[in-house]
């Protein structure tokens, strides 16, 4: 099937979020410049959304509207009555206007006669006021198909708007808040813009194929998530009995602090959010980086260790590694639960040669797998325009219980050949682990 992009203007005020509109259908954060100012885009810019090495929707971002009003009086003066919308423009945009007092508008003119349909931005927490109806009628005159799309619509009514689109006869239109994303909103969006066209195919296209990128990378983001957690399921460390445990459990607790920070800094990249070097704004991960052994930040997520011992107790921190191991031997240093490390002397060779060997805790890979997933909902709700660097904590509800883990982690505490963090070779393992990796991901639902 042959497909013909379709070109769409997206217009409206200016400072109503018109370039954030465009970097959030984009998946941009880099399109345009948006500053908290008028007329802030001062030419068409042009950018194409292109899946599956097809050109579905060329996007146009305008100039914002400064003078409709002015505008209008003057065509109310200088053009026939009687003439037809596009006749009437057509003096203006001939007009030295055009070039000087009405530049801003002419362009904005100038591109939605060219394009198929137009996208007709308002901020949603903006009164009613004559030159927005003034702009309406301006565009009207173009006699191209517009849609009013509402920006900024937490907690906004919108039933004035409505009624005054209606006795316009713009009976479609949406909300679509450019900073708090909803996919669902979006395929509305699409789905309402169908309704004026002549032709559906682009947009029923763009809707299928935008559905099967969001489900892939929803699959994708989980099984990133489910393999940071294998990685540190299986992490093991063996201990001589008499030696200073010290400096092996300092080393476990910052490889799994560095594993979920890969996990972290893959998320982000996997929805074009990308890294404090390239994205305009430092991101602030502050709360899902917070140290995992901590018994504070687990008494927060309402998780509950797996043993009496406090979790937590980092080295220098509350826990005197060098008396522990020495004067109190190995097995009172380790022998229960010590900063969200277990030991486990599992076989009989290892307590015939003096070996303890200790693993992540249950509790402490509960925490990993929930902030995981409450970075995965943040990221899934954030909108590319957003120009606030934190991003907060939303759920804090695990996808399972420390004493309950799933099947595939249980299996991964008895594999350290499944964990990088080991320095042993993963080849092997490799397949048994990304099957495990795929079961875990399914499973890591809320």
């Amino acid at each position: 099937m042959t497909i013909t992009a379709l070109n769409l203007a997206v217009v409206g005020h200016t400072n109503t979020g018109k370039t954030s509109l465009m970097r959030t259908l984009l998946r941009d954060v880099h399109f345009g410049e948006v500053k908290d100012e008028a007329g802030t885009t001062r030419h068409v810019e042009q950018a194409t959304i292109r899946l599956n090495h097809t050109d579905l929707v060329h996007l146009f971002d305008t100039p914002g509207l400064e003078d409709a009003t002015g505008l209008l009086e003057w065509l109310e003066q200088n053009t026939p009555a009687r003439a037809d919308g596009i006749e009437r423009l057509d003096v203006f945009l001939n007009s030295e206007l055009a070039q000087n007092d009405f530049s801003q508008e002419a362009k904005v003119i100038r591109q939605v006669l060219n394009s198929n349909m137009s996208i007709y931005v308002i901020d949603a927490r903006e009164p009613i006021l004559a030159k927005y109806k003034d702009e309406l009628t301006l565009l009207s005159w173009c006699a191209r198909p517009l849609m009013p799309v509402f920006n900024f619509i937490a907690k906004q009514d919108l039933l004035e708007w409505s009624d005054m689109l209606a006795r316009r006869g713009l009976h479609v239109h949406v909300g679509f808040d450019t900073v708090a994303f909803d996919f669902e909103g979006e395929m509305r969006l699409w789905d309402n813009l169908s309704t004026m066209l002549p032709n559906r195919g682009v947009t029923d296209e763009l809707i299928r194929i935008r559905r099967e990128e969001w489900q892939q990378l929803d699959h994708d983001a989980r099984l990133k998530i489910a393999d940071m957690l294998l990685d540190v399921a299986a992490y093991q460390s063996e201990i001589a009995e008499e030696a200073d445990p010290a400096p092996a459990l300092a080393q476990m607790h910052s490889t799994v602090k560095q594993l979920e920070r890969q996990m972290h800094e893959q998320l982000l990249h996997l929805y074009r959010f990308y890294d404090s070097d390239v994205a305009p704004t430092e991101l602030n991960l502050q709360e899902f980086q917070q140290d995992p052994f901590d018994t504070e930040v687990l008494k927060q997520y309402g998780i509950r260790t797996t043993s009496g011992a406090a979790a937590g107790a980092l080295i220098g921190l509350g826990f005197d590694a060098a008396t522990a191991g020495t004067s109190l031997g190995m097995g009172a240093a380790i022998g229960g639960l010590i900063g969200g490390i277990l030991s486990n002397a599992s076989t009989i060779s290892d307590k015939l040669q003096g070996i303890q060997t200790i693993h992540v805790d249950p509790a402490t890979i509960t925490l990993l797998a929930t902030r995981g997933l409450d970075l995965l909902d943040a990221i899934q709700h954030r909108g590319h325009a957003t120009q606030s660097n934190t991003i907060t904590v939303t759920e804090r509800q695990a996808p399972f219980k420390p004493h309950q883990l799933p099947a595939p982690l249980k299996k991964a505490r008895t594999r350290a050949n499944w964990s990088s963090a080991n320095g042993k070779s993963v080849e092997q393992a490799r397949a048994a682990r990304a099957e495990a990796a795929e079961e875990l991901a399914k499973e890591l639902k809320r």
